[in-house]
């Protein structure tokens, strides 16, 4: 019986063999195959970020003309609107003359920061071609207005497609640089976009003047806005880092709470030294007899000699650090209002729009750059959504307060007072920075929304 057992045994045993040569042949295919699908993942990845690599030049300079036309569609109201204010709609008040600036820094603050939370979630491109849409019917609500209520409720779009645009443009600018060069990028980006804004406002201040403030310079608009959807549409990639993307703090380190609420004080401070040289100050210029054509070429002149000068600081940063730019900017910023507040010939007003025009050349751009450095690649968008979510509350504090005291103890007061202002964020950021060194803080992430994405 034993040996019968045995034999069976040993008739089943080749069979046995056979089934384990088959388990493992099995097992050495599925590894296989497993292999070569991530042998080919890692072979797409690669190409994938090849093609990347070498589209970023192109997506780089072609976003220059994407961003020159978002500034551009701007430019139009920076020239117009307060003489619209004035000579059509009869308003006395300089609060009220500006007060569709305060409507258009309403919008632009919150949709900053929805931007940065959107283009990480969502990507770029996608919220950049939504803020072109919600421009759209800007220019024939203004073209047409009945009255004043209907021009500021239109900026409401507008500041809203400016917050989405041009927000985007710089997250993409941002995502192709490097951090090497990110100063110079936010620099060409500023350069394009409020050179786009002067030119334009010299434009449709010549319109204006000569075929009147309505609606020729809202057609222009139209245009713009109708071109900045397409380039948009057929240009303009994706550019959305991965979340696992390593952290990227650029050349500085990756900034502190303090550090961070610092810079976002002082790009309130200048946004409001903007808005000073947008609403009030052609506003006043007006009242003190100067001529359409004037008041407009003055106008332009600020955005353009900041425009001009912000990829030399932009890059200067990239290479001396960030604090020095931005605390000499404010100071200048500071001289340029004084000058504008004692000067009384056109002269002076140019001298003094000019160097407001350095100073805020020196800082904003620094800033941007100082606040894309605080964030890791995957949540940059957020972070410089929250700064320029706080810097464009400027907009509102500029044309509310900023026009509240011009009509209280008059424009050249007001300009000395919002002059002291400028100075003194400029002593708190340095102080703020001095104390973030001292303590030894470390390295802790600004107040960054989350950016999961869905699945």
């Amino acid at each position: 019986m034993s040996v019968a057992v045995v034999a069976a045994a040993g008739k089943g045993a080749p069979s046995r063999f056979a089934d384990i040569m088959r388990q493992c042949r099995v097992s050495f295919a599925v590894v296989a195959s497993r292999e070569r699908a991530a042998l080919a993942a890692a072979c797409g990845r690669c190409r994938g970020d090849r093609a990347r690599a070498e589209a970023k030049p192109r997506t780089f300079w072609l976003l220059l003309l994407q961003v020159a036309l978002v500034g551009a569609t701007v430019g139009v109201e920076r020239a117009v609107l307060p003489l619209l204010a004035k000579g059509e709609f009869g308003l006395a008040s300089t609060t009220a003359a500006v007060s569709f600036i305060a409507s258009f820094g309403l919008a632009k603050a919150p949709l900053n920061l929805i931007a940065g939370r959107l283009a990480d979630r969502y990507g770029r491109r996608n919220v950049l071609l939504g803020g072109w849409l919600v421009a759209l019917p800007v220019p024939a609500l203004i073209a047409v207005a009945p009255a004043w209520e209907v021009v500021v409720a239109a900026n409401l779009l507008l500041g809203a497609q400016q917050g989405l645009c041009w927000s985007t443009s710089l997250f993409i600018h941002l995502d192709v640089a490097g951090a090497r060069r990110r100063g110079f990028a936010v620099g060409l980006n500023e350069l394009f976009g409020y050179g786009g804004a002067a030119l334009i406002a010299y434009a449709a201040g010549w319109l204006a003047a000569d075929l009147g403030t309505r609606p020729w310079p809202f057609v222009l608009q139209g245009a713009l806005i109708i071109a900045g959807f397409a380039t948009a549409a057929l240009l303009v990639p994706e550019t959305r880092p991965p979340l696992t993307a390593a952290e990227d703090a650029g050349p500085a380190r990756k900034s502190g709470r303090t550090r961070f609420a610092a810079i976002c004080q002082a790009g309130h401070v200048t946004k409001v030294a903007d808005v000073v040289a947008w609403g009030l100050l052609p506003v006043y210029l007006i009242d003190r007899g100067l001529g359409t054509a004037t008041v407009a070429a003055i106008a332009a002149l600020y955005p353009a000699v900041w425009g001009a000068l912000q990829p030399l600081t932009g890059a200067l940063s990239d290479r001396a650090g960030r604090v020095r730019p931005i605390a000499a900017g404010l100071l200048c910023q500071a001289g340029g209002l004084l000058l504008l507040a004692a000067a009384g010939s056109v002269a002076g007003w140019v001298a003094g729009v000019a160097v407001l025009g350095a100073g805020t050349a020196l800082a904003y751009p620094v800033l941007l750059a100082a606040a894309g450095d605080a964030a890791p690649a995957g949540q940059r968008a957020s972070a410089v959504g929250v700064y320029r979510f706080w810097r464009d509350l400027g907009f509102v504090a500029g044309a509310l307060g900023g026009g509240a005291l011009a009509d209280a103890i008059g424009t050249p007061a007001a300009l000395e007072v919002l002059a002291a202002a400028a100075a003194a964020s400029s002593a708190l950021l340095g102080a703020a920075l001095m104390h973030a060194r001292a303590v030894g803080a470390k390295p802790a992430p600004p107040p960054v929304l989350s950016s999961s994405r869905p699945d």
